[in-house]
C-alpha cells in the first residue's frame, strides 16, 4: 500500500505519528498476518479517504485510524492472552496514544470504540463508525490472506456495501 506516500495531504497529517519512536515499535508486532504498523496504516488511510469523500473530519479520522491499535504486546502471548486482548486493547491503545500525542475527544472515541460491538463502547461520531467498519474490513482481508481463503471478493463486496450505505 504505497499510495498513501503519494498523498501529501495525508502524509502531512500523520507524519509526526509515523516518525514517533514509540509508534515505530509496532512495526515489530505481528497482527493478522502482517505488522500492526501496516494494519494501522491501512485502516488510517482508507478511513481518511472515506471521511474525505463524505466531507467529514478526515484529518482527525487519519489520526484516530492510525492510533486505533497503538499498543505493545509480547510475541509470545498465550492464546488466552490474545483473546483477552481483543476486549481490552482499545483501552491500552488509548492510554499509549494519550502519552505520546495530544488527542481530541473525537480521536479518543475512534480509538476507544473501534472494537464495537465486541467492546461495548459505542462510537459517538460518524468518523468513529468509519474507523470501526474499515478496521473490520481490513482485518477480514488480512485474515483471508493469512489463511489463504478466497474472501477478497466478499471483502470488496462488503466494502462497496458499506460505502453505498454511507452515501444514503
Amino acid at each position: 500500500m504505497s499510495s498513501h506516500k503519494k498523498d501529501l495531504q495525508y502524509m502531512n497529517i500523520v507524519n509526526n505519528i509515523l516518525n514517533n519512536e514509540e509508534f515505530l515499535k509496532i512495526k515489530q508486532i505481528e497482527h493478522h498476518g502482517i505488522s500492526r504498523y501496516d494494519h494501522s496504516l491501512k485502516v488510517s488511510y482508507y478511513s481518511y479517504k472515506i471521511a474525505k469523500l463524505l466531507h467529514l473530519d478526515y484529518e482527525q479520522t487519519a489520526v484516530g485510524g492510525l492510533l486505533h491499535d497503538f499498543f505493545l504486546s509480547p510475541e509470545d502471548r498465550t492464546k488466552k492472552e490474545r483473546i483477552v486482548s481483543v476486549f481490552v486493547h482499545p483501552k491500552h491503545a488509548l492510554s499509549m496514544a494519550r502519552k505520546e500525542f495530544d488527542l481530541t475527544a473525537k480521536e479518543e472515541d475512534m480509538i476507544r470504540s473501534h472494537m464495537f460491538p465486541i467492546n461495548l463502547s459505542v462510537p459517538k461520531y460518524a468518523e468513529s463508525w468509519i474507523v470501526s467498519m474499515v478496521d473490520k474490513c481490513v482485518a477480514t482481508n488480512e485474515f483471508a490472506f493469512k489463511f489463504r481463503f478466497k474472501l477478497k471478493y466478499a471483502y470488496n463486496l462488503f466494502l462497496l456495501f458499506v460505502i453505498s450505505i454511507m452515501k444514503i
